[in-house]
């Protein structure tokens, strides 16, 4: 069944009202949806609609809810990643595939050795894409909600922000690191925050400003993974062990 996101304001008594244009065109001129047609809606408060057209028009669709359901699986501990940005496009991919394995927030970092520059002035521009790509692997994988995607975030900024977190991991490469093992053994956090380094590693002073505000340095084993498999390593570990 085809699947769509609407924001909760959007919902209005027994209706939902569609006004973007990119799902107003995919709706009328793609799937050349009639009115009659079903459909599910899913928005940002974590609810599951069944609908069904009512009408179409070039500024809106309405459908009438047949069924609606509060999710029940939504996952207590909330996950954020924080990736350096690695080169060429993947941390497109990188948002993607986060976004399928439901992690709930993704920020891309800049540190000291990180190779690719955005000009702030795109730096919008580049969000809104962001936006885009985990909207839509959401829709794909059938979530019901959408990550967070931060802007462009500088490591040390980062840091000074991760307060909120009951646990707080930076896996690298040297000196002395737990295993993720040992800490899930010890700890039931409600919010984790893994931030993932760029090819070279974090600096020395980048591991001592974490391990200062509350870090844990962590190791994946003998084997030293890629930014993008890192990613997807460590967030992996951390649905299998909070879900």
């Amino acid at each position: 069944m085809n699947r769509f996101y609407c924001k909760f304001f959007q919902v209005q008594g027994n209706k939902i009202i569609i006004l973007d244009p990119e799902q107003l065109h995919h709706l009328k001129d793609v799937l050349r949806f009639k009115a009659g047609n079903k459909a599910a809606i899913f928005d940002d408060k974590g609810n599951d609609y069944s609908v069904k057209l009512v009408d179409i028009s070039e500024k809106q669709a309405e459908f009438l809810i047949l069924k609606k359901e509060s999710s029940l699986n939504i996952r207590k501990t909330k996950i954020a990643i924080a990736c350096a940005i690695p080169k060429k496009s993947k941390i497109d991919d990188i948002i993607d595939k986060l976004t399928q394995l439901g992690v709930d927030r993704i920020i891309p970092l800049t540190t000291e050795r990180v190779i690719v520059k955005i000009d702030p002035a795109k730096g919008l521009q580049r969000l809104k894409r962001w936006e885009k790509i985990a909207l839509s692997a959401s829709k794909q994988s059938q979530r019901n909600n959408v990550p967070i995607v931060d802007p462009v975030t500088d490591f040390s900024q980062l840091i000074r922000q991760s307060q909120e977190f009951d646990l707080k991991l930076i896996p690298n490469l040297e000196g002395s690191r737990k295993t993720l093992k040992e800490i899930f053994a010890k700890t039931n956090p409600k919010s984790v925050l893994a931030i993932i380094g760029p090819e070279g590693d974090f600096t020395v002073k980048e591991i001592a400003e974490a391990i200062h505000a509350g870090f844990i340095p962590v190791t994946f084993g003998n084997q030293v993974l890629r930014v993008e498999t890192a990613c997807l390593y460590i967030a992996s570990i951390l649905n299998h062990e909070l879900t």
